[in-house]
């Protein structure tokens, strides 16, 4: 997988150090040999580091901007309420510092409240999260999984970082990798899914592919053909609801355990595998998958699988996980990677449709 794209021209602000509500940083000679320190630091915070115009300027009214000696000083961690009650359960932390948070997400849990109802969902637990190391953090999530999809969620823990990310995603330099265990086949040739999505005007809760929808866009990194289905390595171009579920079910291999799509459900899968025949050549991995368990093409491996995974809904949920999120750092512009090892029930029903035991 290649890394996510940086959309900025900016090359990032460097190591940074947390006072409190402060950043320090040294940007060096740039400023401290300038001959208009003030507009040199503006310079710097816009086209080296990348801060958001919008963000620079409100700083700048505010006072939020110091040159203390050799120290540009920000004031980008100022106190902000959560948002939201926090929800006192176990959390899996991805990746955390003070800029980004990655948690794991089960299957069972929306990432937001819907209005419809008192569950508890990710951004409750991830507010207590907050809350336990000194709170003052808004919860701010930069995109979404589906409630019975597991994977990474990223959150941004300021301003700074919520505005970046969120350039970052409509410049589609978020990459987001995911793991879906289908029906069927898949044929090798089938790379790339570009059919627009819409709404089903005849069921509130469905999408599908419709003429008139947005377009939408699903490319097939390598694939892992089992007895009784697919394993397929999947990266999405853009975000659209329910977008990996309707584009393969369009295509007649929907997700074992999607219900809404016609998926088969996760009993079959043992049945399946028994009567259809021999596992794949060695063809089958010419797309580069190669065991979704170890080492993928971007140099992540993946963490042992985890034990158990709270808020599952069971069995019968559609077999989709995301296993690896990639984003530039807000700060910094550094290219992260940040995998998610599979859940259980997901490597079970692998093995029953004929994966083979993981090393």
């Amino acid at each position: 997988m290649t890394a996510a794209k940086e959309p900025l021209s900016a090359t990032g602000g460097g190591a940074w150090t947390r006072r409190g509500e402060w950043l320090e940083v040294m940007p060096g000679r740039v400023i401290t040999s300038a001959a208009e320190p003030e507009a040199a630091i503006d310079k710097w915070l816009l086209d080296t580091a990348g801060m958001p115009a919008k963000l620079h300027a409100r700083l700048r009214r505010e006072g939020g901007i110091q040159w203390k000696g050799d120290r540009l000083r920000l004031a980008l961690f100022p106190y902000r309420e959560a948002g939201i009650e926090p929800a006192w359960q176990e959390l899996e932390v991805l990746f955390e510092d003070d800029f980004c948070l990655v948690v794991h997400k089960p299957a069972g849990m929306a990432v937001h409240p819907d209005g419809s109802g008192t569950e508890v969902t990710l951004d409750h637990v991830v507010a207590a999260h907050f809350a336990a190391s000194g709170g003052g953090i808004a919860v701010r999530h930069i995109h979404r999984l589906d409630k019975d999809t597991t994977g990474p969620v990223l959150y941004a823990k300021n301003e700074y970082a919520q505005l970046a990310l969120d350039e970052d995603m409509r410049a589609k330099a978020v990459s987001r990798l995911y793991a879906a265990v289908v029906e069927g086949i898949v044929p090798p040739e089938l790379k790339v899914i570009d059919a627009p999505i819409g709404r089903d005007r005849h069921h509130a809760a469905r999408r599908r592919v419709s003429p008139g929808g947005q377009a939408a866009v699903t490319r097939i990194m390598g694939r892992e053909v089992l007895r009784g289905g697919t394993v397929l390595k999947v990266q999405l171009e853009t975000g659209r609801t329910h977008q990996i579920r309707v584009h393969l079910s369009h295509l007649g291999h929907p997700l074992y355990g999607d219900a809404l799509y016609g998926g088969p459900p996760w009993s079959a899968a043992f049945q399946r595998s028994l009567s259809s025949g021999p596992t794949i050549s060695e063809s089958a991995w010419s797309t580069g998958l190669g065991r979704l368990d170890q080492e993928s093409p971007g140099g992540i491996r993946s963490l042992p699988a985890r034990s158990g995974s709270a808020g599952s809904s069971g069995p019968d949920r559609q077999a989709l996980h995301g296993v690896l999120l990639a984003f530039s750092h807000p700060w910094t512009r550094e290219p992260l990677e940040v995998a998610d090892p599979w859940p259980e029930d997901l490597l079970r029903l692998r093995k029953q449709l004929g994966g083979e035991p993981q090393a």
